[in-house]
């Protein structure tokens, strides 16, 4: 068996964590069903953007349960592509835009007069 950094999630341990805080554990159950659920958003539409999320917040664990119930909603493997390209583009984006801190940082809190009439 090869080793990783992400242990699999076992009907175990699924239990166990279900037994330390049975109350929240429900409460999140019910929550994600809610979140889930048809409303404004097809349930499809709300996997994809899961999907996307599940990229940028990097979880292997949402990423894997996600992608399968985004399938199972219709998704087709170019939807889920595309929803991750989306998820790329977006975290570039947050980094090419928070790159006016830095400007800041470097040339104090307004840019210099000829960077402001380019």
């Amino acid at each position: 068996m090869t080793e990783t950094v992400y242990h699999p999630t076992t009907p175990e341990l699924a239990r166990w964590r279900e037994d330390l805080a049975p109350d929240i554990h429900q409460a999140f159950e019910d929550f994600s069903r809610a979140v889930f659920s048809n409303g404004a958003l097809p349930e499809k539409t709300k996997q994809l953007i899961a999907v996307a999320v599940a990229h940028v917040t990097q979880c292997p664990y949402c990423i894997k349960g996600h992608t399968r119930l985004a399938s199972r909603k219709g998704a087709s493997p170019q939807e889920i592509m595309e929803s991750i390209w989306v998820a790329a583009e977006m975290r570039a984006g947050g980094a090419y835009a928070h790159s006016t801190l830095a400007l800041h940082a470097l040339h104090g809190e307004s840019a210099p007069a000829d960077v402001a009439t380019r």
